[in-house]
């Protein structure tokens, strides 16, 4: 028997349905970015075309809504998720005041307009006027693909743009109460309440429930995604039952989970993936189907209305931007990028109009120019934001970076597949992001009689960081070698790929025949310029809180200063992570002061020691969460002290519940290499001593 479809408009098959819509979400950019039309303004003229005001092709259903609203919240808990913790504590005052503008000229202009010009009540004057003040990050995707999502323009905007949406919320529900007769002490108290237990589950409760997640299940990576979206939905849910929009509570789930969700670890990668592939298509198509461009041509009441509700909308959120960039001295590139991105009105000024509407307080003119208003803007948002997003893009690569911004090359050698995942991690996160070199896992073999066999068993486990580095669509590039040892392996890497950094993994054991790690480890440091890094990683990294980094005497005057500054740096803006430097005293202010002159921007606190050997007693300062790192020295190297011959066993003995990194930082060329084979000479054990 065959079954029969239904192919009259509007299609209601289902699987017919999901068909249309991602070969539009297919489409749609691919012929869009012939014409240099950002993708988001194709989703929504697509909708147009295909809704119930356009063709007639779909209805905007239960279906459409639902995808919608999962969209929607997708991009405030992106937009959370997606903030430079440090960079926005460091501006809030800054997104206070440009939340401040955004919400109060708009409303104040508007109010004025409808009130005085065009003679609405005062209340439904407000009403309308604040759907002016808020808006939607609908552009959002596009700054972030262009690689400016940390710059301060994009950040102070965030900032405020929840503060106005906020308070647009709340005027929302003091009007809307005011209506129904409700608006007494009873309801001020009822809304403080709610909205304290809301904030206070979101922002405290929600990241050490997300900790012990991701300790107990650190393996399973699907379930963390799942994982995630239940805590975004759970937010959103309980925003609503606090009598706010659930926007709010998406980006409020965003900003407590910041710090659990690396930028570049494979869980963010698949939370952006699904996001801006699918469910924020869905939601940018749900706003098309909403237009009804037959509004205007209802007379030229509706007209006049639907006109001057765009020109009033976009004229004062451009004001509220160049207010801000006069105040705060930002460039007009900036002050673009701010009104490009603040001027889309979507979310939260449906739910205003909407409500109004419902409430009786205003009348369908206003209402059908709201939603002529959500395309204007949506497409207004997109193309400047583009254009000046672009034109930022450009002017930040060509800024000249430091020395110690030269591309990182780093080199790890792997010896444990346990340790595969954490290794290749932490070489991605302390990657220099301006420059896309690869990650370079190292596999080396003995050339003896098992050499075939072991050859087998290290392609197969460099497989496996492929497959692990992949998940974070980070580039990895498999190294291979035969070599006499060990270490004559790793060494002919470094040299022939012109390596810059070597991340080891270290079992925290101290050998009897190794002089501090073993003869591997021991003839790096001896045999290289480069900085080395030496990990015991025992914990996720992601549930990093804090980085302690103990720095000797005359650190400051090692080559390889700044750039073990810089690669701590992206560690932590990466964790989100507080950094505590226990550094000796005469040290303090050259240690501030490289911190503060270099990017990026993280939080740090300063604790002199009087004697390095302090460092023994110092794990009691310690939580398990703390992850300890300490700048080290070679031998005959100015930072170097005989006490840190005793580094490797302190960690071994009293830092086992926490993971460590030892930094030997760059130093100048000084090996002698053979004038034959031009490597350097290497002694002792050829096998694994010590490296994991």
């Amino acid at each position: 028997m065959l079954l029969k479809i239904d192919l009259t408009l509007p299609f209601e098959a289902p699987v017919l349905i999901f068909t249309l819509v991602l070969l539009i979400i297919l489409i749609a950019p691919i012929v869009l970015n012939k014409f240099k039309i950002p993708g988001i303004v194709g989703m929504i003229l697509a909708g147009v075309i295909i809704g119930p005001y356009g063709f007639g092709i779909l209805e905007r259903d239960a279906s459409i809504e639902l995808f919608g609203t999962v969209g929607l919240l997708y991009i405030m808990f992106l937009a959370g998720l997606e903030v430079d913790m440090i960079e926005f504590k460091k501006n809030k005052n800054k997104s206070l005041g440009f939340g401040a503008l955004t919400f109060l000229i708009p409303i104040t202009v508007g109010t004025a307009i409808f009130y005085y010009i065009f003679n609405y009540d005062l209340a439904p004057a407000i009403l309308l006027s604040s759907m002016f003040s808020t808006h939607t990050l609908i552009a959002y995707p596009i700054a972030s693909k262009l690689g400016i999502s940390k710059n301060e323009a994009v950040t102070v905007t965030i900032g405020g743009t929840i503060i106005t949406d906020t308070a647009v919320l709340l005027v929302l529900a003091v009007v809307a109460g005011s209506a129904e007769g409700d608006l007494d002490m009873a309801y001020w108290i009822r809304l403080s309440i709610s909205l304290a237990i809301f904030t206070a589950i979101v922002t405290y409760i929600f990241p050490i429930i997300a900790k012990w997640f991701f300790k107990q299940l650190e393996s399973e990576k699907g379930a963390h995604y799942i994982f995630v979206l239940t805590m975004v939905f759970a937010a959103a849910f309980l925003a609503e039952l606090a009598g706010v929009e659930a926007i709010i509570g998406a980006f409020l789930a965003g900003l407590a989970l910041n710090q659990l969700i690396p930028h570049t670890s494979p869980l963010m990668n698949r939370i952006e993936f699904v996001g801006n592939n699918l469910f924020i298509p869905f939601f940018l198509i749900s706003v098309g189907m909403l237009v009804d461009v037959r509004v205007l041509l209802r007379g030229p009441e509706a007209l006049i209305i639907a006109g001057t509700i765009v020109v009033v909308a976009l004229t004062t959120k451009y004001l509220a931007a160049w207010a801000t960039q006069k105040i705060y001295g930002y460039t007009s590139i900036q002050r673009n990028l701010i009104f490009g991105l603040s001027s889309a009105h979507a979310a939260a000024t449906l739910a205003v109009i909407l409500v109004g509407y419902n409430l009786g307080m205003i009348n369908e003119e206003a209402l059908n120019g709201t939603i002529v208003l959500i395309l204007v803007t949506c497409l207004v948002s997109s193309f400047v934001t583009e254009k000046s997003g672009r034109a930022l893009a450009i002017v930040e690569s060509q800024k000249k970076p430091d020395l110690s911004q030269k591309p990182d090359r780093i080199l790890v050698p792997i010896a444990n597949p346990k340790n595969i995942e954490s290794l290749v991690d932490l070489a991605i996160m302390m990657k220099n992001p301006d420059y896309n070199e690869p990650i370079y896992p190292l596999a080396v073999v003995i050339d003896d009689e098992r050499a075939e066999e072991e050859i087998y068993k290290k392609n197969k486990m460099l497989q496996e960081a492929i497959k692990h580095a992949s998940a974070t669509d980070s580039d990895v590039q498999l190294v291979a070698k035969i070599d006499i040892n060990i270490a004559s392996g790793i060494l002919r890497a470094i040299k022939e790929l012109m390596i810059t950094e070597v991340i080891i993994g270290w079992n925290a054991k101290i050998t009897t025949s190794g002089r501090i790690f073993g003869t591997v480890l021991d003839n790096l440091l001896e045999n290289t310029e480069q900085m080395i890094l030496v990990c015991k990683i025992i914990k996720p990294i992601n549930t990093t809180s804090r980085l302690v980094v103990v720095v000797p005497n005359n650190a400051e005057l090692e080559r390889g200063f700044l750039r073990w500054i810089r690669a701590i740096k992206i560690l932590a803006q990466q964790l989100g992570a507080r950094v505590v430097f226990r550094n000796h005293e005469s040290t303090v202010e050259t240690l501030k002061q490289a911190v503060q002159q270099t990017k990026p921007a993280i939080d740090a606190e300063y604790l002199p020691y009087k004697n390095f050997r302090e460092f023994d007693g110092m794990h009691s300062e310690l939580s398990p969460d703390d992850m300890v790192i300490v700048i080290s020295a070679r031998m005959e190297t100015i930072s170097y002290s005989s006490n840190m011959d005793n580094v490797p066993r302190i960690l071994a003995k009293n830092y086992k519940d926490n993971s460590f990194i030892i930094i030997y930082p760059e130093q100048y060329p000084f090996v002698e290499e053979n004038p034959v084979t031009g490597i350097p000479a290497l002694y002792g054990s050829d096998r694994e001593e010590g490296i994991i």
